[in-house]
C-alpha cells in the first residue's frame, strides 16, 4: 500500500516511521510513505502558508493555494488515491474505517495545522475528513501516524501473526478481553484458572464472555444496536452476576503506591 502525507513537519512523520510494527512493514515492503511540503509551494520569498482567518478570531489558517498543489505533486505518486484530511471535525475513525482504508491501494493523509485549512480546499480537493477522537491537537500529524499503523495491521505481512489484528479490540464490535502472562502468581493475584487449564474450548468461552462484559462496562455505546445472540445474552448475564457477586477480602483493586516494593 502506498500512502501520502501532506504535512508541514514531514520529519515528524518520518521519525515516527522508523520504530516497531510500522518500521517493519516499511521494511518488508508491505507498506510505501511519503511525504510531501505544502511550504514547497508557498509563492512568496517568506514561502507563507497560512493567514489570518476572515471575520477575525485568534489563531492562523492554511492557504488553499499550496495545499492543492501539495496535493497535485502527491498525485503524481499516488494517482488513484482516496484522499482524507485529518480534522477534529471529521468523522469517526472505526474500526471499520480502517479496514477499508486497509482495502485500498493508495491513499493520501492531509495533516492539517493551526486553526484548520481553508474550507475552499477541503470542499475541492479531499474526499472525506477523519477525526481520531473528540480531542483537539496540534496538528494532524499525530491523528495521520495512528492512522497509518491502525491500517499497516491489517495489511497481510505486517504481523507475525494475521489473528493477532482480527482478535484485538473493535475488530469485531466489541472490545478486547484480559490478557495475562507469566508468573502465575503476581502480588497475591492469579492468573485466571481456566486460561490455565488447557480447555481450548473453555477458553474461548470465557474470553467472550469477558469482551462481552468488558463492552458493556466500559463502551456501552458499542453494543447500542447490536443483535446479541441467544448465547451472548447468556455470557452477559453470567458476567453481571460475577460482577455483583461478593469477592473474598483482598481481591479488590488496590493502589500501586510509589516505592512500594
Amino acid at each position: 500500500m502506498k500512502i501520502v502525507v501532506v504535512t508541514l513537519f514531514p520529519e515528524f512523520i518520518e521519525q515516527a516511521l522508523k520504530f516497531g510494527v510500522l518500521g517493519r512493514a516499511l521494511e518488508r515492503g508491505v507498506l510505501e510513505v511519503s511525504t510531501v511540503n505544502p511550504r514547497k509551494f508557498a509563492a512568496d520569498v517568506h514561502k507563507t502558508v497560512d493567514d489570518r482567518p476572515y471575520g477575525g478570531g485568534p489563531g492562523m489558517v492554511l492557504k488553499a493555494e499550496p495545499l492543492r498543489l501539495a496535493m497535485i505533486d502527491a498525485a503524481t505518486l499516488v494517482p488513484s488515491a482516496r484522499r482524507v484530511y485529518l480534522a477534529a471535525d471529521g468523522a469517526p475513525v472505526t474500526q471499520r474505517k480502517v479496514a477499508e482504508l486497509a482495502g485500498l491501494a493508495e491513499l493520501v493523509l492531509v495533516a492539517g495545522r493551526y486553526e484548520g485549512v481553508d474550507e475552499r480546499f477541503v470542499d475541492e480537493c479531499v474526499d472525506e475528513s477523519l477525526s481520531v477522537g473528540d480531542i483537539v491537537l496540534s496538528g494532524g500529524e499525530l491523528p495521520a501516524l495512528m492512522v497509518i499503523d491502525a491500517v499497516s495491521r491489517l495489511l497481510p505481512g505486517t504481523l507475525g501473526c494475521a489473528e493477532s489484528a482480527e482478535q484485538e479490540s473493535f475488530a469485531d464490535g466489541l472490545l478486547d478481553w484480559p490478557h495475562y502472562t507469566r508468573p502465575e502468581t503476581w502480588r497475591g493475584r492469579e492468573v485466571p484458572a481456566v486460561l490455565k487449564g488447557g480447555n481450548h474450548a473453555a477458553i474461548e468461552r470465557w474470553r467472550r464472555k469477558q469482551s462481552l462484559g468488558r463492552t458493556w462496562r466500559r463502551r456501552p455505546d458499542l453494543l447500542l444496536g447490536r443483535q446479541l445472540s441467544v448465547e451472548e445474552r447468556k455470557l452477559l448475564e453470567e458476567y453481571r452476576a460475577e460482577q455483583d457477586a461478593p469477592r473474598d477480602e483482598g481481591q479488590g483493586r488496590n493502589h500501586c503506591e510509589k516505592g512500594e516494593t
